[in-house]
């Protein structure tokens, strides 16, 4: 996979992030091909880089355990 240039990709709080502020993950929707991650309180270290197919299987999951819970 070759480099994806992040410097100006907007980045927005997961509706899966704890809301006290705490454990924060950021997506950006400025790829259509594929979903960006972080974590908010470490903006200029590692991201993730989900494919949007694999993002989108990735969250079904986390909804569905959530709602067997």
């Amino acid at each position: 996979m070759r480099p994806i240039d992040l410097s100006a990709a907007a980045w927005r709080k997961s509706s899966y992030s704890n809301q006290d502020g705490g454990e924060c993950v950021e997506v950006s929707d400025d790829f259509a091909a594929v979903v960006p991650v972080r974590d908010s309180k470490v903006p200029h270290g590692q991201v993730l880089v989900f494919s949007t197919v694999g993002w989108t299987s990735f969250v079904s999951a986390i909804r569905d355990r959530q709602l067997s819970d």
